[in-house]
């Protein structure tokens, strides 16, 4: 059910300094851009590290469909954190599983986010 990886969201304090430091540390580059957060990308990669100020962290993982995901992960006793909501690039929802660890669900609908 799970096909890859979109991204990897990395909370920071001051999304310009995040930037600078992504980029000269770690030779990332930035894709696109906003006022709360910033996909920046991986040389081998399609999945961005996405610095973001509001406080979310963790891997979003790629499915095909949204509330069936979350419909068989509740049933395979995972739990709901966060019901499907419509993002930028489509939809997602956030389950924990049965070892307390969040599980971020993204379907692109709307395919990729813009520069």
């Amino acid at each position: 059910m799970l096909r890859g990886i979109d991204c990897v969201m990395v909370p920071v304090p001051d999304l310009e300094m995040g930037v600078d430091l992504y980029q000269r540390a770690f030779g990332l580059t930035v894709h696109w851009r906003d006022s709360v957060s910033a996909g920046l990308g991986l040389p081998d990669s399609a999945t961005e590290v996405v610095l973001n100020l509001d406080g979310i962290s963790g891997v979003h993982y790629l499915v095909d469909d949204v509330p069936a995901a979350v419909e068989h992960a509740l049933a395979e006793g995972c739990a709901l954190a966060v019901a499907p909501f419509e993002v930028v690039i489509g939809w997602c929802a956030v389950l924990n599983d049965p070892f307390g660890n969040p599980v971020h669900l993204l379907v692109m609908t709307k395919g990729f986010r813009p520069a």
